[in-house]
């Protein structure tokens, strides 16, 4: 099994547990995490052993609260577009895996952290999480697929209210919503993934990877995914996120002109 610096990764009896792994920062995604998280996802693909993947988080706190920021300082248009790419690269290649990937989303999944969370084939949510795109609050815009999948989660209307007032969502209501499939005690978490992989594991593998592709192929136009990708580079172009960075880094509420 490879050694990442970001990640854990272990074989439990077939389930591959990836654990981001960086709980001083709230397993927040810089680049070498999401290249780390694509190569575990390939070795668990690769594995014939493997028969299902668990995504998840370091420390009570956070699943991932979001992306490192201080890495957007200095891009340009075509960096951050370049930068958007390779992310939602890794996220389709999770969310086109012939064996079923479960988040297990054990506290905050904000921003890049939602848009992983989303990726995945199942959510299954510890009580004290909580989802959300807070982009705007940066001068930015979800640029990992967040865009088109939480349209496709949730509505149009909702979505768009999450994304432009940057609110965040408990686990109850995201479950009402139709965002994940299970909430439960954070003690549970891995239990209740472990248990919806040992039912499917007792079904058709080739079966299994039909229905992902199927389900899939419900929406096969990119698009959506190419609009993301070219709105994310304009934001770097312009001062609204020069503030929004500062902003954060200062810890103070961003001033937009207007």
């Amino acid at each position: 099994m490879s050694t990442y610096q970001n990640l854990i990764a272990e074989n439990k009896e077939g389930i591959f547990i990836i654990t981001i792994n960086r709980p001083d920062k709230l397993n927040a995604l810089n680049r070498q995490t999401i290249v780390e998280i694509g190569g575990a996802i390939k070795e668990a693909i690769n594995d014939r052993t493997v028969i299902g993947i668990i995504l998840t988080g370091s420390g009570p706190k956070a699943f991932v609260a979001g992306a490192d920021i201080k890495e957007f300082m200095s891009l340009s248009g075509d960096q951050g577009k370049a930068m958007a790419r390779s992310g939602q690269e890794i996220f389709q290649m999770i969310e086109n895996s012939p064996k079923p990937v479960i988040a297990a989303v054990n506290g905050f999944a904000l921003g890049g952290g939602c848009e992983l969370a989303m990726a995945c084939h199942l959510r299954i949510a510890s009580e004290n999480a909580q989802f959300g795109q807070p982009e705007v609050n940066l001068g930015l815009i979800p640029g990992y697929g967040g865009t088109q999948r939480l349209v496709r989660y949730i509505g149009r209307t909702k979505a768009l209210e999450l994304m432009m007032t940057a609110g965040m969502i408990p686990a109850q209501q995201a479950l009402q919503l139709g965002l994940i499939n299970y909430v439960v005690a954070p003690d549970a978490l891995i239990a209740k993934c472990v248990e919806l992989l040992d039912v499917i594991r007792t079904k058709s593998p080739e079966a299994i990877g039909s229905v992902i592709r199927a389900v899939n192929a419900y929406d096969t136009t990119q698009k959506g995914f190419e609009a993301e990708l070219v709105e994310f580079g304009k934001c770097f172009t312009t001062e609204d996120i020069k503030e929004g960075i500062n902003a954060f880094i200062e810890k103070r509420k961003p001033q937009f002109a207007r």
